[in-house]
């Protein structure tokens, strides 16, 4: 057989470790060909891609970024240009120009959505889950997320010291779009004194309360983390707006950090490319028994795999009942509501 390995989206920690994990599975365990796609889909639409060998799959495991490179095309985008149409047509001849028995896609929402339209119109199709804010639907965690998570946890660790030497409050903002997995996890693991997600409506009056209220506590410092996906009613960064918000309420210095992309940069954690190394592995499992149209997944602990088709289009966000969210609300924390 002869499949292609393609990363699109927003870069993260571990898609080499899953390249690496396709590919040396593929070629060493199923004896297939192994064709790697350049810059997501727009390496399909302009044939961009290379044959990938064991010696160019060495030493990336540990590497961050893709080797690949990654674009954000979307093929089925709805565009005013009438000749966008023609995309997922020119994506379909090229797979069987190449002559490709399936394709392996690892990416998140918006790949996963595009790898189930291609599925639809007759393609091979294997998705992979790659985000860094865990919010793929299906899935347990997706690899990446560890990483950040360190990364965050990490710079709040740093922020405790700074805080408590000025007696400031110090709010820090991390990524999430739609789902607050990280400033969770991280703000968790970091001893934040208040977290705030976008799954949990927040009371500016009731985050200055409890800045308030530790103060009176004898606790002059505290840690807010903030997701970036809040929804605000100004165009403002969340951290911008809560840090002034709460300057101006209770005339405690207040510094807002925001940590942005250094969050799914770097070198992946062991966890990362372990599980990276599993989806990786049993997405080439999937081929070679020609189970297409799936995508890899983690349940309860175990490597899987669910139709595309349940996956597309759904956001995994956290719930209230999260267990780190009871057990952060019995400590004290707030989550500003």
């Amino acid at each position: 057989m002869k499949i292609g390995i393609l990363s699109s989206g927003g870069d993260c920690p571990g898609i080499n470790a899953t390249i690496r994990g396709v590919g040396k599975t593929a070629l060493m365990h199923y004896g297939m060909e192994v064709i790697g796609v350049h810059n997501g889909f727009a390496g399909l639409l302009n044939e961009d891609v290379e044959v990938l060998t064991e010696r160019s799959l060495s030493g990336i495991l540990n590497l961050g970024g893709t080797i690949l490179g990654t674009s954000r095309e979307k093929p089925f985008k709805k565009k005013t240009d009438p000749a966008e149409a023609y995309k997922p047509g020119v994506i379909c001849r090229n797979y069987g120009r190449l002559g490709l028995d399936g394709l392996v896609c690892i990416g998140g929402n918006g790949t996963q959505k595009t790898a189930n339209r291609l599925s639809e119109m007759g393609l091979n199709v294997i998705g992979i889950p790659k985000t860094i804010d865990n919010d793929v639907w299906g899935t347990d965690i997706t690899f990446g997320f560890d990483t950040a998570v360190q990364i965050a946890t990490d710079a709040i660790d740093r922020l405790h010291s700074t805080a408590s030497s000025h007696k400031r409050v110090m709010v820090m903002e991390v990524m999430g779009h739609h789902a607050g997995w990280i400033a969770l996890y991280a703000g968790m693991a970091g001893g934040a004194d208040v977290i705030l997600i976008p799954e949990i409506a927040f009371d500016i009056r009731t985050v200055n309360e409890v800045i308030l209220d530790r103060a009176r506590r004898g606790k002059p410092y505290s840690i807010v983390v903030v997701a970036e996906g809040l929804p605000m009613e100004t165009h403002t960064r969340p951290a911008d707006y809560i840090s002034h918000a709460i300057e101006e309420a209770t005339e405690i210095e207040t510094r807002e950090t925001v940590l942005g992309y250094v969050q799914r940069g770097g070198n992946p954690s062991p966890f990362d490319r372990n599980l990276a190394t599993l989806f990786g592995g049993h997405a080439t499992e999937l081929i070679a028994r020609k189970e297409f149209g799936k995508m890899v997944c983690m349940k309860d602990g175990r490597i899987d795999s669910l139709p595309l088709s349940g996956v597309s289009g759904r956001l995994k966000p956290v719930t209230p009942e999260h267990d780190l969210i009871i057990q952060g609300r019995r400590m004290g924390i707030s989550f500003g509501n």
